[in-house]
């Protein structure tokens, strides 16, 4: 059982002011004010966020603050002033005409350094046993050894957090498809679910994405679904208007910036400009928050004392 202390109103006032002593010495600067980070639930951007906050602290002066937000939320925080910076945006070019093209509240701040992939997988017991799964257009063969509980007389197509932006049920109605949606709750959820199906040899289909450290571990196998057409999702959010049959390749995953944030500390929005690194890179640190037992603020020094190097140029001149 957890029991909250209470301490005097003065002693908590001591804490705050030695917190931000502490960040001040640790940074060898002054402190410059606080930087409100948008982290989406995904542990990849959790990554780009540890490390990006713990050199925003150590390095640059700053007190930072992470928020859990989902994807669409975090665009709003822009035009509230809640949300500083977003570390790893996939697409959302509706949310970019709003807040980068017309209210003008956001900039783009460049490529992380990272492609993005979004589509359907199977562990890969499967694609060796059954050669052809991985042709899409042929899944309608296969729905029968999907159907679970949860799918009913459909196959289950199994997706992660229901937050996360996904056209797998408008794909599957425009590819005819006798599946179901069925969601796992996290990613964690969904990462075991397909690590279970690799060991037991068990029939999954899901969605997934790349880069993501388990991919490493188990190599899943990307479904080849007919190619994604642009302009077939003119509203995300509205699945009824979307007529795609697969998601767009996202070649260059990027970062936003509030822009009166920007303006306002050129210092911490060069950084984050600069912030540019590999897939292996941020895998190494995703690794390390979710199977070494670090916490992000560990992963995060780990990773900035062993890469000097590569970190060291996204500083300010």
């Amino acid at each position: 059982m957890y029991v909250k202390q209470r301490w005097p109103r003065q002693l908590i006032a001591g804490f705050a002011v030695m917190a931000i002593l502490v960040t001040a010495c640790n940074s060898g600067t002054t402190n410059k004010g606080t930087v409100n980070i948008a982290v989406n639930p995904w542990v990849g951007y959790e990554a780009n966020a540890a490390v990006v906050g713990y050199i925003l602290e150590k390095k640059l002066g700053y007190t930072v603050v992470k928020k859990n937000l989902a994807e669409q939320v975090s665009w709003d925080g822009f035009t509230s002033g809640e949300v500083d910076m977003i570390l790893e945006n996939w697409g959302h070019e509706d949310l970019a005409k709003i807040h980068i093209t017309d209210n003008k509240d956001a900039i783009d701040a460049g490529s992380t350094g990272v492609n993005g992939i979004i589509g359907w997988y199977v562990p890969p017991w499967m694609a060796a046993k059954y050669p052809d799964i991985i042709d899409g257009t042929k899944l309608n063969t296969y729905a029968d050894m999907f159907k679970t509980s949860e799918s009913g007389a459909k196959g289950q197509l199994l997706d992660g957090d229901p937050g996360f932006v996904t056209y797998d049920e408008a794909i599957i109605r425009n590819l005819g498809l006798n599946f179901e949606v069925v969601y796992a709750g996290s990613e964690a959820a969904l990462i075991e679910q397909f690590r279970t199906a690799e060991a037991q040899k068990k029939p999954l289909l899901g969605y997934f994405y790349s880069p993501q450290w388990f991919l490493n571990e188990v190599p899943l196998v990307h479904i080849n679904l007919p190619p994604y057409a642009p302009g077939c999702d003119p509203d995300p959010t509205n699945l009824a208007l979307v007529t795609c049959t697969d998601y767009p390749a996202y070649d260059d995953l990027n970062k936003i910036l509030r822009k009166k944030f920007a303006d306002e500390h050129a210092d911490a929005a060069t950084f984050v400009k600069n912030f540019k690194w590999t897939a292996a890179d941020q895998n190494t640190v995703a690794d390390y928050i979710t199977n070494k037992s670090m916490t992000p603020e560990a992963a995060a020094e780990k990773w900035v004392t062993d890469n000097e190097a590569i970190w060291k140029p996204w500083l300010p001149k």
